[in-house]
């Protein structure tokens, strides 16, 4: 497959093993240096194993963000979204304003509600169980992609419950999935400067883990291009495969470049922030190369990248484009390129435009649907 190519022979062996079998650390760990002609090799490797995984199909969904409050007692070095209750910009929805979100929504053909929020300092688990029984009980037929490991750890501590009960009751009354978001970079030593009132990397997986146990799927997230290391890209990486390869409850891995022009960090004076081009790429592609088939679907946050770079990003083995996103306020915060809003059109163009099959999905990747305007849906 390289003979043609100006190619390492250390990249060359490690490249050519990755078309059997998943890479090691130790491995993952030399691609994400490798530079100059090597690159090229490295996402047309992550590109063919993209194909023999899942076929030429690119999934998204059409889904809303209901960003229920910003009132945030977790203030992250990262965040720009979170405000203090005393902040003349702070706000919580009441149920009208939740509802009237979710009405515009659905009349737009949405199939998801991303229901996220600050963390509250007096949200426990009867609140969010009244946010599920509100949204579900007016759009049955709507999956919610709800909450946080943190929200969700805090509100069971407000309760006075365990984890696994917490999960349960939240399943019961409509939690369909969870997002990956809290993961950011799952070593310790970064999240004591980015996120140190959050939870623990232990803290985190125990409770995805327990989400997993009691049937609560979900996404698997990386939050990169701020504090951490290339090795501490590939350790968090490991983190989520071996999580995987124990639960098999993730649904999709999402890596998001850190936006950083108004956070926190580097409002405080923080250089050296955000990812380069390249580094977006190579980790798209080691992820693959790591994943394999594990975590099928590896997913490209157009919101994060913008509309041509995602494109671009699933040439180096991604295969999901996330969703049409209304109402993303906490990207919007962080100054997202292309906005917050996709059009189903605009994505299918996207995806058509590259030669792939464009095809909306639900939230657990258990359903899939033609495009509206009539296509058959075309086969792996």
């Amino acid at each position: 497959m390289f003979d043609k190519l100006p190619i390492s022979s250390k990249t060359e062996k490690i490249l050519t093993k990755s078309l059997d079998e998943a890479i090691t650390v130790e491995e993952a760990n030399h691609l994400m240096n490798i530079t100059g002609s090597d690159l090229y090799p490295l996402l047309a490797t992550a590109d063919y194993l993209r194909h023999e995984i899942v076929g030429d199909n690119v999934t998204f969904i059409n889904n809303c963000n209901i960003n229920f409050t910003n009132i945030c007692t977790v203030r992250c070095g990262f965040c720009a979204f979170g405000k203090d209750a005393d902040d003349p910009e702070a706000y919580i929805l009441n149920d009208e304003q939740i509802i009237a979100k979710g009405q515009g929504a659905v009349e737009n053909g949405a199939r998801e509600f991303t229901l996220m929020g600050g963390v509250h300092p007096d949200a426990d688990i009867e609140y969010y169980e009244h946010l599920l029984q509100l949204l579900k009980g007016e759009f049955p037929d709507v999956m919610i992609h709800g909450f946080s490991p943190t929200m969700v750890r805090d509100a069971c501590l407000a309760s006075g419950i365990d984890l696994a009960e917490g999960f349960e009751r939240l399943k019961s009354v409509g939690l369909d999935t969870l997002p990956g978001t809290a993961a950011e970079i799952l070593t310790d030593r970064s999240r004591e400067i980015i996120c140190p009132e959050k939870v623990s990397v232990a803290e985190w997986i125990e409770s995805v883990r327990t989400a997993h146990e009691v049937g609560i799927p979900g996404s698997a997230t990386i939050m990169y291009g701020h504090v951490e290391t290339l090795e501490e890209r590939v350790e968090h990486i490991d983190i989520i495969r071996n999580l995987q390869e124990e639960t098999h409850g993730f649904t999709e891995f999402i890596p998001m470049t850190f936006m950083h022009e108004y956070s926190p960090i580097f409002l405080s004076g923080q250089t050296n922030l955000g990812a380069t081009g390249t580094e977006d790429l190579k980790l798209y592609a080691v992820s693959r190369l790591m994943l394999r088939d594990i975590i099928p679907n590896i997913q490209v946050s157009w919101v994060k990248m913008g509309f041509r770079f995602a494109q671009v990003a699933l040439t180096a083995g991604t295969n999901d484009l996330g969703g049409t996103l209304g109402g993303d306020e906490l990207s919007e915060a962080s100054g997202a390129p292309d906005g917050v809003d996709a059009s189903i059109d605009t994505l299918d163009s996207m995806v058509r435009n590259l030669g792939r099959n464009p095809i909306e999905r639900n939230s657990k990747y258990t359903e899939f649907y033609p495009i509206a305007h009539g296509m058959e849906m075309p086969s792996k």
